[in-house]
């Protein structure tokens, strides 16, 4: 396997925990993808800059998140900005209880190899999808 086949197996591993460890609302599993000094936009664009204010606020919301479906994170396009540094456009489904489609976001994650190889979200927008 290549160098960049490794990588994209990696990325799509933090990919698949980011869907796990929301399912599961679980804060601290999903704060351990992130890089110390990430940034993260919100879906609803609150700027949360640091590692500490996206833990405050992940604490805060995803515990007594309520939705009666499911949520599924893909990747659906990779671009290596270098070796070590990758933009990744996902797409985000929420369905409802009988597997209907309810909402979609587009998030966009900026993701660094940190030097013991571990990828790391570090500079991410998520973007509600609008129809219409």
């Amino acid at each position: 396997m290549s160098a960049e086949e490794t990588a994209l197996k990696a990325i799509e591993q933090v990919v698949a925990d980011v869907q796990r460890t929301q399912r599961a609302k679980d804060a601290e599993g999903f704060l351990a993808l992130f890089h110390p000094d990430a940034l993260w936009t919100t879906a609803h664009g609150k700027v949360l800059i640091g590692f500490d204010a996206i833990a405050d606020f992940t604490r805060s919301v995803l515990p007594g998140a309520s939705w009666d479906g499911e949520v599924t994170y893909e990747v659906v396009h990779t671009q290596f900005l270098r070796p070590d540094v990758a933009a990744v456009k996902v797409r985000q489904l929420y369905t409802d209880a009988e597997g209907r489609p309810e909402s979609e976001g587009a998030p966009l994650y900026v993701m660094t190899r940190d030097d013991d190889g571990r990828w790391l979200l570090t500079a991410c927008q998520n973007t509600q999808v609008r129809v219409g």
